[in-house]
């Protein structure tokens, strides 16, 4: 592509693309970065520099860029049977052959799955059935939803009410009412002088207070990420979530672990439940469902909450026109065979994920970073003034996007939230990919302490 291209491309994109989480005055002045390729753990972008996806697009391209299988078996099914709904007391192959795999691969009984577009459209879901689920049991009252402060869980007006996050709460009118929401598990900016096993107590305790203040009886569920992706990769220390379980047992309160972007293989386990060692009662899914290749996600349901749907339900009166669609459970499938068969996930687990974390934490030496947290194959460098101490730069949010630009720069994608740098690159990334993303990532920290003239 030519320069004269990118630029007619750029001028296209800023006169009629309105983009996602940007401000779009800005960059359209700025103008695009156009991706023209993509091969394992590479994109090349419109000028030719070719650049290492630590972040695997948005968390979701588990098995690597072009993968031709599921281009094959995409073509395949769109030429034996491009579409047909699930409406009308029908549905297709394919999406019964994805349902009975997700609930193979899933923990406990999650054994029932509500097919949407999205990890965002999952929540919608889940917030409908799932009050409608204490309803029809004559329980209506029991509707209110427990979130954290903070959480994502998508950007529709259910998905976003779910989530804490305040800036997005600005634009809308939201949260919908209904939808409370607790501090998070975060030890490094609010743990104090307790160990991280005392601190995951005392963060998950938060949730008990809440409900015993809004009242067990009005409390239908609690939604939350396994590990907090989007605000910065908060990983809780591993006491929170089986505490977070045994108060909702308590209290009859439905846990909702969202795995949009910890489910199939991301923290080296199937799921993120599994990793942290809870069993939840819904399971929003999507992301890596398709490694990201085409749009696709999941609502799960366990059998006891499945068997009021359907037994008390009523007719279910939620849907959307790609509601399982064949096509994209025909890709689901293939990209979780190629999980299963190359044994990624084993693989991340066992080799790529204990040599990332020790070179994670090579980088947490670095004079510019306080801490290096990772599980699995996710993780942040929160960059901090003064490494002795756990605080923030006071004009919190500048520093991060001057070293994202800078490892661009060296031909290296992470995400800065806030002044974290998030990393999450696809499972099959090697050993010596871990080192080339190592040295870049370093060297983007060099340069942006320079700026800082640390």
């Amino acid at each position: 592509m030519t320069q004269l291209d990118t630029l007619i491309l750029q001028k296209l994109d800023a006169e009629h693309h309105l983009h996602p989480f940007n401000d779009n005055a800005a960059l359209a002045k700025k103008g695009t970065r156009i991706l023209t390729k993509g091969e394992g753990c590479y994109v090349w972008d419109a000028e030719g520099n070719k650049l290492l996806d630590a972040f695997a697009g948005l968390w979701c391209v588990n098995i690597g860029y072009g993968r031709k299988e599921l281009g094959e078996v995409a073509s395949k099914q769109m030429t034996q049977l491009a579409y047909y709904n699930s409406f009308f007391q029908c549905t297709t192959e394919p999406t019964i052959e994805l349902a009975a795999k997700l609930a193979e691969l899933a923990p406990g009984d999650l054994n029932h799955s509500f097919f949407v577009n999205s990890g965002s459209e999952a929540n919608d879901t889940i917030l409908r059935l799932v009050r409608h689920f204490w309803a029809v049991q004559d329980k209506p009252q029991k509707n209110i939803f427990i979130g954290r402060h903070d959480g994502y869980h998508g950007t529709t007006m259910a998905g976003a009410s779910l989530g804490g996050m305040k800036g997005m709460h600005k634009q809308g009118g939201l949260p919908i009412p209904d939808i409370h929401h607790i501090d998070p598990p975060f030890w490094f900016a609010d743990g104090g002088d307790l160990s991280e096993e005392e601190y995951g107590l005392v963060a998950a305790r938060r949730l008990e207070q809440k409900i015993l203040e809004l009242g067990p009886e009005r409390v239908a569920a609690f939604i939350g990420e396994p590990i907090m992706g989007a605000i910065g990769v908060y990983i809780p220390p591993m006491t929170y979530w089986p505490e977070i379980e045994r108060i909702c047992r308590q209290y009859d309160v439905l846990l909702i672990a969202d795995e949009v972007i910890c489910g199939f293989g991301r923290t080296g386990e199937w799921f993120g439940s599994q990793y942290f060692g809870f069993q939840p009662d819904i399971m929003p899914v999507a992301k890596g469902i398709t490694s990201g290749y085409i749009p696709l996600g999941a609502a799960m349901f366990n059998d006891r909450v499945s068997k009021v749907l359907k037994e008390q339900g009523g007719e279910l009166a939620h849907g959307a026109t790609y509601s399982g669609h064949p096509v994209c459970a025909a890709v689901a499938l293939e990209n979780i065979r190629i999980l299963q068969d190359e044994k990624i996930v084993e693989r991340a687990k066992a080799e790529v994920a204990p040599y990332l974390a020790q070179r994670w934490a090579e980088l947490g030496e670095h004079r510019l970073v306080g801490q290096a947290r990772i599980a699995g194959l996710v993780g942040a460098l929160e960059l901090v003034p003064d490494k002795k101490k756990r605080a923030f730069f006071p004009e919190r949010g500048t520093v991060g996007p001057r070293c994202r630009d800078h490892a661009l720069k060296h031909g290296l994608i992470l995400r800065a939230t806030w002044d974290a740098m998030l990393l999450s690159p696809p499972l099959i990334i090697t050993r010596a990919q871990v080192d080339e993303l190592f040295d870049k990532t370093w060297k983007a920290l060099n340069d942006t302490a320079a700026d800082l003239g640390m």
